[in-house]
């Protein structure tokens, strides 16, 4: 039976569902290589961060995503490199995604960061179970290596190719966000283009405005002396 057919037999219908009780450890294998862990770190603590003051959301990577309890053991299909879920609890631990244990819940929009060993896969295989068993409706690829990228939105259960804007980014309706390349990393940008910063730039553009204006305080002060002993500022 090939792999595709086994996932599809392991979707019970309604009245045949028995939903297993426990807990669900993640079973995924390590990152293919550096450069791969850190674009997956990138995207999370970008989201992370942009969407600090939600609690309606959770974003993973890596995690194993448990939907059936035939759920085949099969080293062909793992879980994503990165999803996300919209409409849940944020801040409910969690040590897998189980989705009888999430009322019913598949991600709204997964990405796949490629390597040599996955792409194959990525196009093929997941993007087949991504498209007729999850249903997910927004997906992504990203090569960091070739700089691939390709999005797709489900649509009447089929997935269609997405189509750049004027630069090259790709919407995601379920984020309402675009996805673009940025320096050969895979970034968020908002609606109107701007890149969403990491926590590492805004803390860093915080400082900027806090030194630039302590220098305007210190222009104001010195202007003030200089009038007081009776010497016109802008005449200097």
């Amino acid at each position: 039976m090939s792999v595709i057919k086994e996932l599809e037999t392991s979707v019970e219908s309604p009245e045949e569902i028995f939903f297993p009780s426990g807990e669900f450890l993640s079973d995924e294998p390590v990152f293919d290589n550096y450069q791969h862990l850190q674009q997956i770190m990138l995207l999370i603590k970008c989201l992370d961060w942009w969407w600090r003051e939600r609690q309606d959301f959770f974003c993973a990577s890596n995690l194993t995503i448990y939907y059936s309890r035939n759920q085949p053991k099969s080293k062909d299909f793992r879980g994503p490199d990165f999803f996300v879920v919209l409409g849940v609890d944020r801040q409910k631990p969690r040590n897998s995604w189980v989705v009888w244990q999430e009322d019913g819940k598949y991600p709204n929009i997964i990405v796949e960061i490629m390597s040599e060993i996955t792409a194959d896969k990525d196009r093929g295989l997941k993007k087949q179970v991504y498209q007729e068993i999850f249903r997910i409706p927004d997906y992504f690829w990203f090569d960091p290596e070739t700089l691939e990228f390709a999005g797709f939105v489900l649509v009447s259960g089929k997935y269609e190719a997405l189509k750049p804007n004027s630069q090259g980014h790709l919407w995601s309706q379920q984020l309402e966000m675009y996805l673009g390349i940025h320096e050969k990393q895979l970034r968020f940008f908002t609606p109107e283009g701007t890149m969403v910063p990491t926590p590492e730039d805004a803390a860093n553009l915080v400082l900027e405005r806090a030194e630039l204006e302590l220098i305007q305080q210190r222009v104001y002060r010195l202007a003030a002396k200089l009038r007081e002993l009776g010497i016109d500022p802008n005449s200097l």
